[in-house]
């Protein structure tokens, strides 16, 4: 016998679990990324008192002009590295939530190819057209997700090449 009751709680239980395991991710992100913003800011702070003090100890314009150039390469590469430190921590979560849902896409395919089994056992004849209507629209379905993770991915690796490119230039340029 084909129990639907049990169906319909085993699967309402996977979802919960698949909630909590992608409430849990995401958090674990922010939390990698308050970090990240906590110690930018402690470093902007010290760096800025330092900056002060400095200029505190400037006695000449030649020595303010040579001190501007000195304090403007690390800001710049200390920009370029926070950036990059943002899009990994997205680059991660969105891959550990992309897992997340892989997992749950795909069980929810086989769970629907088996219901649809079950379903073109039991239907009355000439009802094999709706079911492989369904077929079709979960086919339909499977590939417009495999579309949308690629075109994800694609995204994530263009920041990526994009924030090399960007710190490479800036790795190459000389202070003023």
């Amino acid at each position: 016998m084909y129990d639907v009751s049990e169906k319909l709680s085993s699967a309402s239980k996977a979802s919960v679990d698949t909630l909590v395991n992608m409430a849990n991710t995401a958090f674990g992100g922010m939390e990698r990324l308050a970090a990240l913003n906590l110690n930018a800011a402690r470093t902007l702070m010290e760096d800025g008192a330092a900056r002060t003090r400095a200029l505190l100890e400037v006695k000449d314009v030649k020595s303010l002009v040579s001190l501007q150039s000195m304090m403007a390469q690390p800001g710049l590469q200390k920009a370029t590295v926070y950036s990059r430190s943002v899009c990994r921590i997205a680059a991660d979560t969105q891959e550990a939530l992309s897992e997340v849902v892989e997992g749950q896409v795909s069980e929810f395919s086989q769970s629907a190819s088996q219901a649809l089994d079950e379903a073109a056992k039991r239907a009355p004849p000439g009802s094999d057209l709706g079911v492989n209507a369904m077929r079709s629209a979960l086919a339909a379905a499977g590939s417009a997700y495999d579309s949308m993770i690629k075109a994800s991915k694609q995204v994530a690796e263009m920041a990526e090449a994009t924030l090399a490119v960007a710190s490479v230039a800036n790795s190459s340029r000389k202070p003023v």
